[in-house]
């Protein structure tokens, strides 16, 4: 048995109560053991490897529920230009950063290979545990297909383990279930509205009939009860996406009184990735690639996303963090925490909602989100109070400690020692 002990520290468990001071976990094969005051676990287990976390305050692993691991926004002509198997090198180093800003748990929005995920498990690359959608479904026409009027047509490659998601009424929208779930998918993503980065649409276009998103939400809950997850902005097909049984809107940019009650009677999950549209807006400042179409939809969107979700907020809805990482870069994610904010959520739910509410928006809350005794052993030490100061987690620098089931992933300037 392999025991460590994380001492010196004030606790934050996810669950919403008051930190602990003097606090302390005991950790033991990947799993937590005991979690508590310092001076009654002290004696527990005298010989463990003790982390001292130097006065500052120990997390749950942190979550990230709509990520893209798998591609970073560039210059068009820079990605014309990349070797297709320079995506797998170049995740190495997003997943990496990922996990070294505290994020232990993502959920893969498209375009992850089932084999990225599978490495990360062997122990082969470092980084977060993942779910992986593998291909989100489309529409000819619609967001994630990127034919241009040209002619030329820049909508990602597809290759065996990543079978196109072009799909377009029943039949076809069984299929392409099928196949994602061939290829390994842990959750199946739809694109139930247009967005801000596609070049023919816009987000309040709807997308897939009702009768469509209801085949892909029963073709995959036949499947061991996989979930699936909506890109949706518009009002008409956000509520399309949730009267089907969908399991989380992403983006939720045009929320209205009807969208958000169907959301709640249903207990839909709302990803709000706020830092997209502003990331967006930031990139066309500092380069002359970003398409004028996203420019626009970016403003035209950006207070009234904000707007949206601080309605669903007040109304109860579960918030669960994500980012829409890839949009932006990678290791930046925790930006989204300082706009939750902004729109009326408090420090702790903002961390509840990187931790226990993402756990169960994911459906790991059985084994992640919270520091209980049994759970998986994902913690993180942060110098600062992120209750005080949520915006110091956006300096990496203040994420000192990462551990991902057991084993220290990343240490700063907290002291490891075994006691003797």
């Amino acid at each position: 048995m392999t025991y460590t002990f994380v001492k010196n520290g004030t606790l934050i468990d996810g669950n919403g109560g008051e930190p602990v001071e003097k606090a302390a976990v005991l950790l033991n094969d990947g799993k937590i053991e005991a979690v508590g005051k310092e001076a009654e676990l002290a004696s527990l287990q005298p010989d463990a490897k003790v982390v001292d976390a130097d006065g500052g305050y120990i997390l749950p692993g942190l979550f990230d529920t709509h990520v893209h691991m798998m591609f970073q926004k560039a210059e068009m002509q820079k990605t014309l230009e990349t070797p297709f198997s320079m995506r797998f090198y170049q995740a190495m180093d997003y997943l990496k950063k990922t996990i070294d800003i505290g994020i232990t748990s993502v959920r893969d929005a498209g375009f992850t290979d089932v084999g990225v995920k599978q490495a990360i498990e062997e122990g082969l690359i470092v980084g977060p545990r993942m779910q992986v959608s593998i291909n989100p479904l489309t529409i000819t026409g619609g967001h994630g297909d990127s034919w241009m009027r040209s002619g030329i047509d820049v909508t990602n490659v597809t290759y065996p383990s990543m079978p196109d998601a072009i799909c377009d009424g029943p039949d076809q929208v069984h299929r392409k279930v099928r196949e994602m779930l061939r290829a390994g998918a842990d959750i199946i993503k739809v694109h139930a509205t247009g967005g801000v980065l596609s070049p023919t649409d816009h987000p309040e276009f709807t997308q897939f009939s009702q009768e469509e998103l209801e085949i892909i939400v029963r073709e995959a809950s036949f499947r061991n009860g996989v979930k699936v997850m909506a890109h949706a902005q518009g009002s008409e097909g956000i509520k399309n996406a949730v009267r089907a049984g969908i399991h989380s809107i992403e983006h939720g940019i045009y929320l209205d009184d009807e969208a958000i009650e169907l959301m709640l009677k249903h207990g839909t999950y709302l990803v709000p990735t706020l830092l997209a549209p502003v990331s967006v807006l930031e990139l066309a400042e500092t380069t002359n690639d970003m398409p004028a179409y996203a420019v626009e939809k970016s403003k035209e969107v950006a207070e009234i996303h904000k707007t949206s979700v601080a309605k669903a907020h007040r109304a109860g809805v579960k918030i669960a963090m994500g980012t829409d990482a890839g949009v932006m870069p990678h290791g930046t994610n925790l930006r989204e925490l300082g706009l939750m904010c902004e729109i009326g959520m408090t420090p702790m739910e903002a961390l509840q909602a990187t931790t226990k509410v993402a756990a169960e928006c994911m459906g790991w809350d059985n084994k992640l989100g919270t520091l209980e005794t049994g759970k998986v052993a994902d913690l993180i030490i942060t110098k600062t109070n992120p209750l005080t100061d949520i915006r110091s987690l956006e300096n990496k620098e203040n994420i000192t400690t990462v551990i991902k089931d057991g084993q220290l992933v990343k240490q700063n300037t907290v002291k490891t020692t075994v006691r003797i």
